[in-house]
């Protein structure tokens, strides 16, 4: 046998172990963002809670390992070295896949990538093989490909989808009007029997979606449940009942308990039934290479021993599992999908992660005119007790998180529901996708999509589900043509692709993960003398960074340096964004400030909107200079370079004593500040004049004129900003700021 299949095992057993890596990096929002989101425990107890359902799961895995062996295609139809090259080139679509999804923080279903990949992958070897047989066509395709699979995927897909949405928002709503925010007082008097209903379900879901296969449950165990159903659950319940009463006796959080429950379930089922989606293909591989060798056949042995059923490695089960807890407790991408999600659902208005669309914009505009025909045609009594019913409490009645643990425990148990239904009625739903929908269903039912976020929430999810869609064909394609490659290019291909498989799946520390990192830090600032003091700093740091991209602006226009002027415009863009996200999240932090509230946060909301009215004219400064310059246009006249270097002289001399007194402290040259202000005003509005002047005689071009005129403009409003600035900083640092944060 080649040494070259030994090379693909090993390499096989690698992409396995990036595969859970990046696996576990998307599908950890499944099970983990309704207690983070609910803070039902330390993020140490949830992560511990939900390592230890993988392990049960990943030890308990199900015989969903033959889909990768033969649900797709016909192993028997295909010699050992087609069956390499497909599985090679499904793992190598998989971990580019699903690498580029969690690097742009979107959620993905690892189930529609393999079955969609070993679609594409088997489609590829079988083009190959009809291309190889005259007596062949394309329409005995069908003797190589399973499509049922395929078109199964698809109808679970759009069903689960809807679904969840709609029954994520039903049991919400309902919830909410029993419970509403204030729900401490009810929910001692019936909080056991409504935790006993959703404890019951995520038990049977625990049982019978996450270890029915296992093997730890005899068959007269599972005949037995399944012959009496109604009356086990029944059963199931009542006990879930009392222990819920008894715990409440005890003053334990039963909320947080059931949340608890629910995780470790999710966890559990994740790691049971989606296991096959990580390391399902390597090890299909390893037993292809296992039966040629023992089989003393060579590269042309036909594979119909990958239709004998599965006996799964222990030792393989709890290697993945144990990759997988590492990958969780340490992966900063699966943070990053947990946030997408998070932010969705969040009940707090901020900075949205999402922009406006079309479709957002129709959807809430449709959703507003509906709104108002239902309060038209209800009575005033009935909307006014439901509004009451939905009324949030205050920042410091509210729980500390993105939405309270109803919301929490609604999410899991109708996950659990509707997961088990899909099973019962053999119905390929995505855990993802149910997990996600019925998240963003009961967010919308909760009130927390309001007036001034809905429009990009809706963008939000409109993004992440066409991303879904999109899914099946990317991997569908992907996979065919890497399979394509790989048995075209042979060798060479195989160790191409093999280098860049492992380069994606090492971490890099990425720009924005530090900025994350950053904002991880503001966000957990409670003291307000830190907000401020971290404002301070960041005023001198804009101001210093505004005066040379001013500059460096100015003398590159003139030069006509294009590359310049390029990395200019990519500067002053982000110190714009990263003051627009200060200003966004200007609400959140005043609802930290305790003392001195007033006198700080008039402080914070005029330094806010200076930085961001300063940093927005100067990206009204390098953007047109960048496009004039782009664009070929004809550069300045004399008359105009020397009015420009004038004002640039005067304006770096301006902001240098403008930086010196902010970092300083020492704020006596104030008044000189004020004088050579008011100087190159002077200087702008002559240079304004002259400018007329060239444009009547018309000894300038139309181009030229108009990007000299913006310069003029802006840079005035630039320095009335920064002027601005600097006063509302002086009178805040000598009668406000403690004597700590002037040093």
């Amino acid at each position: 046998m080649s040494a070259i299949y030994t090379f693909i095992v090993i390499v096989l057993l690698l992409l396995a172990v990036g595969g859970l890596m990046v696996g576990v990096s998307n599908d950890a929002v499944n099970f983990l963002n309704s207690a983070q989101g609910a803070n039902a425990a330390p993020r140490k107890v949830i992560l511990a809670i939900a390592s230890l359902g993988i392990i049960v799961g990943a030890l308990t895995s199900s015989g969903m390992m033959e889909v990768a062996r033969s649900g797709v295609f016909h192993p028997e139809m295909f010699t050992f070295h087609e069956v390499m090259m497909l599985f090679l080139g499904v793992m190598f679509a998989n971990v580019i896949l699903l690498d580029v999804f969690n690097s742009l923080g979107l959620p993905t279903s690892t189930t529609v990538a393999l079955v969609f990949g070993l679609l594409g992958s088997a489609i590829a070897v079988s083009i190959m093989k009809i291309n190889a047989n005259d007596a062949l066509t394309m329409s005995d395709m069908s003797q190589y490909i399973n499509s049922g699979k395929a078109l199964a995927m698809i109808s679970g897909i759009l069903i689960s989808v809807v679904i969840a949405f709609v029954t994520g928002t039903i049991l919400m709503f309902i919830s909410r009007l029993i419970f509403t925010f204030r729900y401490q007082k009810i929910f001692r008097r019936w909080g056991a029997l409504w935790c006993g209903v959703a404890f019951t379900i995520i038990i049977y879901f625990a049982l019978f979606k996450g270890m029915k296969s296992s093997g730890l449950l005899s068959a007269e165990f599972m005949t037995f449940t399944q012959d009496h159903l109604w009356l086990c659950l029944a059963g199931v319940y009542l006990f879930s009942c009392l222990l819920m009463y008894v715990l409440q006796l005890f003053k334990v959080n039963i909320l947080k308990i059931t949340i608890l429950a629910g995780t470790f379930s999710l966890a559990l089922a994740f790691a049971g039934n989606d296991l096959v989606n990580f390391i399902g293909v390597p090890i299909a591989g390893y037993d292809s290479f296992m039966l040629a060798r023992e089989g003393g056949g060579g590269a042309d042995m036909l594979m119909g021993g990958l239709l004998n059923p599965v006996k799964a490695d222990t030792i393989f089960l709890l290697a993945a599992g144990v990759i997988m807890v590492v990958t969780l407790c340490t992966s900063k991408k699966a943070q990053h999908v947990s946030e997408t999600e998070l932010s969705l659902s969040s009940q707090d208005e901020g900075n949205e992660r999402f922009g406006s669309s079309a479709l957002s914009r129709t959807i809430v505009r449709i959703a507003v005119s509906c709104s108002r025909w239902f309060e038209d045609h209800t009575p005033k009594k009935t909307l006014d007790a439901i509004n009451r019913r939905f009324e949030v409490p205050s920042a410091t009645e509210a729980e500390r998180g993105q939405f309270d643990l109803i919301r929490a425990t609604v999410n899991l148990t109708a996950s659990s529901m509707l997961i088990v239904l899909g099973t019962s009625l053999k119905l390929p739903l995505s855990t993802t996708y149910v997990t996600f929908m019925v998240a963003m269903g009961s967010s919308l039912a909760d009130r927390a999509w309001g007036r001034e976020s809905a429009v990009y929430r809706i963008s939000g999810v409109l993004t992440v589900v066409s991303g879904w869609f999109i899914t099946a064909l990317v991997a569908f394609v992907l996979s065919l043509v890497v399979t394509l490659l790989l048995l075209w290019g042979g060798v060479v291909a195989i160790v191409v692709l093999s280098i860049l498989c492992v380069f994606m799946m090492i971490p890099k520390k990425s720009k924005k993960a530090a900025e994350a990192k950053d904002e991880v830090k503001v966000a957990g600032i409670i003291d307000e003398n830190d907000v401020l003091g971290s404002v301070v700093t960041e005023v001198c740091q804009t101001m210093h960074t505004t005066t040379s991209i001013y500059a460096q602006t100015i003398e590159a226009t003139l030069k006509e340096d294009r590359k310049a002027l390029r990395t200019l415009v990519r500067q002053s863009n982000d110190l714009f964004y990263q003051a627009r996200e200060r200003k966004y999240e200007m609400l959140p932090t005043l609802n930290k400030f305790r003392d001195n509230y007033v006198d700080a946060g008039h402080y914070y909301v005029q330094v806010v909107d200076y930085l961001s009215e300063m940093t927005k004219a100067l990206v009204h400064i390098t953007r047109p200079c960048y496009e004039h310059i782009d664009n070929n246009h004809r550069g300045m006249s004399e008359e105009q370079v020397e009015d420009l270097t004038i004002i640039n002289n005067s304006v770096s001399e301006l902001y240098q004593r403008i930086n010196n007194m902010l970092q300083s402290g020492d704020f006596a040259e104030i008044d000189l500040v004020l004088a050579m202000r008011d100087e190159l005003f002077d200087h702008i509005a002559q240079a304004i004049k002259n400018q007329l002047r060239r444009i009547q005689s018309k000894s300038t071009s139309t181009k030229a004129s108009m990007l000299y005129l913006t310069i003029l403009n802006e840079t005035k409003t630039m320095v009335l900003q920064s002027r601005n600035l600097l006063k509302s900083q002086k009178h805040f640092i000598e009668g406000q700021i403690p004597d700590e944060l002037q040093k």
